[in-house]
């Protein structure tokens, strides 16, 4: 989101200064002094770069590139941008296809991801969380003239597409699918519209994101997972930086912000 300040003089810089952090280096300063927190987040306050974010950039509407500005934007972005707002630090996307981003993440080219990332057993088990911003069941897409599929049983035997270390290839696979690699939702929404694989599992709001987007698409949900996904920022297991988040996103659930982010692009409040 972008927020516009009428400021004057010496204010003005301060302010500015706050907001982006320094370029030179120094610490990133809010509008109480020097950023204050765990010692990542301290860290990355005196870098140019702030806290470097990974996301892929093609995933509607959570992180993909607004067709009118080409600027990055989204649920997911626009979330992590009032995060840093709050924290008073400066934040830097670096782009990445889903299947390489947890190896950028392991290697230290970015210091968290925000991507809709689904908090399972697994992931736990090698990454850090912060609290869910996201809560939103998955379900079955498939063809509306397609009534095969009615439970996730009914998978058993089909073919699927999924991003291949997505929570949603390991739920088709689990159900007996043949699942097909894809690099995102694009590339598989566009296998299943062209009749080269039966359904897709995916996340319900990336849907009707969609079918608002294409009103013609001939889409249904076939059925919907048990348990709601929560997603959240992914981290490395070390990282302080979780708790500095979570303290973020209180305080943007409790002021309003992530309510507002939220009905902007689904029309509710889907951060918890």
């Amino acid at each position: 989101m972008k927020i516009r300040f009428a400021v004057v003089g010496s204010v003005a810089a301060l302010l500015i200064a706050g907001l982006t952090g320094c370029a030179s280096g120094s610490p990133a300063t809010g509008t109480t002094g020097t950023v204050k927190g765990s010692a990542d987040l301290v860290a990355a306050a005196s870098s140019s770069k702030g806290l470097v974010v990974g996301t892929e950039g093609t995933y509607k509407p959570f992180s993909y590139h607004d067709p009118s500005s080409n600027k990055l934007t989204g649920y997911d972005v626009d979330v992590t941008r009032a995060v840093a707002k709050k924290l008073g630090v400066k934040v830097t996307f670096q782009e990445t296809q889903w299947d390489g981003i947890f190896a950028a993440l392991d290697s230290k080219r970015i210091d968290l991801i925000a991507n809709q990332v689904t908090i399972t057993p697994e992931r736990s088990a090698k990454y850090a969380f912060s609290t869910p911003y996201t809560v939103s069941p998955g379900v079955i897409i498939t063809r509306a003239d397609d009534t095969s599929i009615k439970s996730f049983d009914d998978l058993k035997g089909k073919t699927t597409a999924q991003s291949n270390t997505s929570n949603w290839y390991a739920l088709a696979q689990q159900h007996g699918a043949n699942v097909q690699a894809v690099e995102g939702w694009a590339q598989a929404i566009a296998l299943l519209q062209q009749g080269r694989i039966d359904a897709t599992v995916n996340d319900k709001l990336t849907l009707l994101d969609y079918e608002k987007q294409n009103p013609n698409a001939k889409l249904r949900i076939a059925a919907t997972a048990k348990d709601p996904a929560t997603n959240a920022f992914a981290f490395r297991k070390n990282s302080t930086l979780p708790k500095d988040f979570d303290k973020a996103l209180a305080a943007l659930q409790k002021d309003g912000t992530l309510a507002s982010i939220s009905k902007k692009y689904f029309g509710e409040d889907v951060s918890h």
